[in-house]
């Protein structure tokens, strides 16, 4: 089961990115030579008009193959217009960016009919416990309290009431609801120091409550399910920056990385818990795979990207033998990394076999 809904979820991914890739390249009057889901060996195929549609025995990967994406390709005259190395600048970013702005789009879209159909899930600021001798506990706050608004701004969610906290740059007017009674209280932020979801050391203003953990379901019109989608997928898409940021200045232990062994176990129980879940991860994925893919390495979308950066500025393409040599150095890192990666899944399987 773990195989099938890996094989489905990345699957389904690579074909949206690949997609992407695929339509703008047409768009752009590229021909397409291959679109292939899978690496390797053929396993079934069918040529329709100039583009031949595989589907290759190893199935986490794919390609397009672009007329022309080779430097070292032979080109007839009548195919130079169709010739990817032979489009304006601007033509072959766009096909390149395709490819990840096109699993962001379809995080999107999952956020949204998600939203539509589930509703948007969210903690209410409802208070479980305060801390004794804190600011709430000092301006008369008590558990089962709930937080309407924060200096006349309304509340509706605890992360809302944290955003409010953190950015506080003094005393906060918080009116809370008690037995059906309104009480507006003066809270005064002290900074301390905490620790981020990272696990970095940070001194931020805190007050001194907990939440309840209580969800409501908002259920949004069309339009909203967009806008929160979009907000959803900008929230993930920076703090996968940020993760990779703290990975590459060694912040982030690279042990925390997990390969196609422990996505196939994630996929499992996230199917086994339905299919809202199953879904919000596939968006989760599909944000990852796109911000991935924009990393300035060599032989990824990123590191074309940067080629096509240096060609802006130096007014000419960079020569081949450059190209080449960027392009093993990045299959070396890619190769490195799937290694690590796939190390640190069967680490974490002999632990949970053998140390539970």
């Amino acid at each position: 089961m773990a195989i099938f809904w890996t094989i489905v979820i990345i699957g389904l991914l690579i074909f949206v990115h690949e997609g992407g890739h695929f339509l703008v390249a047409r768009w752009c009057g590229v021909c397409v030579r291959k679109f292939s889901l899978g690496f390797g060996p053929k396993v079934v195929g069918k040529r329709i008009g100039k583009t031949e549609y595989i589907i290759s025995a190893i199935p986490f990967g794919g390609y397009v193959k672009l007329l022309g994406e080779s430097p070292n390709e032979r080109i007839s005259k009548e195919e130079v217009y169709h010739a990817f190395i032979h489009q304006p600048l601007l033509k072959r970013t766009l096909i390149v960016i395709a490819g990840p702005v096109a699993n962001l789009l379809f995080a999107i879209v999952i956020f949204v009919f998600l939203f539509m159909l589930y509703g948007y899930p969210h903690l209410i600021p409802k208070i479980a416990e305060v801390q004794k001798g804190s600011p709430a506990a000092l301006a008369g706050i008590k558990a089962g309290d709930i937080v309407i608004s924060v200096n006349d701004k309304a509340i509706n969610t605890w992360e809302e009431l944290a955003s409010k906290i953190q950015n506080s740059k003094g005393p906060l007017n918080i009116k809370v609801k008690r037995d059906k009674k309104i009480i507006s209280l003066i809270v005064s932020p002290k900074l301390e120091k905490t620790k981020n979801i990272f696990g970095e050391e940070i001194r931020r203003p805190i007050i001194g409550i907990v939440a309840s953990g209580e969800i409501e379901t908002e259920h949004l019109l069309p339009w909203q399910a967009v806008i929160k989608a979009f907000v959803q997928t900008y929230a993930i898409t920076k703090l996968t920056f940020v993760t990779i940021e703290k990975l590459i200045s060694g912040k982030i232990s690279l042990k925390t990385l997990a390969g196609p062994i422990g996505i196939a176990q994630l996929a499992t129980q996230r199917a086994e818990a339905g299919l809202a879940v199953l879904w919000s991860f596939a968006a989760l994925l599909s944000i990852n795979l796109g911000v991935l893919n924009l990393l300035p390495i060599p032989i990824l979308d990123g590191g074309h990207l940067l080629f096509y950066l240096i060609e802006f500025i130096k007014k000419k393409p960079l020569n081949i033998k450059t190209m080449e040599i960027a392009q093993n150095v990045g299959l070396a890192i890619l190769i490195l990394l799937m290694l690590l990666v796939t190390y640190n899944d069967i680490i974490r399987i002999v632990k949970r076999s053998f140390f539970p």
